[in-house]
C-alpha cells in the first residue's frame, strides 16, 4: 500500500487531513474581501467537517478506532502538503491561488489514496471526497479568474 500499511492508516491520514482542511478554511475566510467569497468558505469549511465525519463512518464501518491528528507526520507524504502558508500579506489573488493548489493536493490525495484501497466502499467514499475537492478548486479559479477580468 505504498507508504500505508492498512487502509486504517489511510483513513486516518485522510481524516487528518480534512480537520487541517477545515482550519485552513476560517483562517482563509477571515482574510477574504468578499464577503460572498467568504460565506463561501464558510461553507467548504464546515464541508471538509462533513468529510471528515464520512471518513470517520467509513473507519467505523472497517472496525478502526481513529488515533489523534499527530500521526501526520508519520506518513512522510510531502506531496500532499502546502509548502505556502497563509500569511497577513498576502494579496486576494493569492489567497484565492493557495486554495485552488490546496484543493488540487486534496483532489490528488483522495484519488491516489482510492487507487490503493482494496475495500470498495473505502474506495467509493474516497474518490466521492475528490469528487467534492474538485468542485471547491473550481470555485476558486473561477473566483480568480472574474477578479482578474475586473481588474482588481
Amino acid at each position: 500500500m505504498g507508504e500505508f500499511d492498512s487502509v486504517d492508516e489511510i483513513l486516518e491520514f485522510a481524516i487528518v487531513r480534512e480537520v487541517e482542511a477545515n482550519e485552513f478554511y476560517m483562517d482563509l475566510s477571515r482574510r477574504l474581501e468578499s464577503p460572498a467569497m467568504r460565506e463561501l468558505v464558510l461553507e467548504f469549511a464546515k464541508e471538509e467537517l462533513e468529510h471528515k465525519a464520512k471518513l470517520e463512518l467509513e473507519a467505523m464501518k472497517e472496525g478502526i478506532v481513529v488515533a489523534a491528528a499527530e500521526k501526520v507526520a508519520e506518513f512522510k507524504i510531502a506531496d500532499y502538503m502546502s509548502d505556502v502558508e497563509l500569511s497577513d500579506d498576502m494579496g486576494y489573488k493569492d489567497l484565492l491561488i493557495l486554495a485552488a493548489k490546496k484543493e488540487r493536493r486534496s483532489l490528488r490525495l483522495y484519488i491516489d489514496l482510492a487507487a490503493i484501497v482494496e475495500n470498495a466502499d473505502s474506495r467509493e467514499t474516497l474518490l466521492s471526497l475528490a469528487v467534492e475537492e474538485a468542485k471547491h478548486e473550481a470555485r476558486f479559479e473561477i473566483e480568480y479568474d472574474e477578479v482578474l477580468l475586473k481588474g482588481k
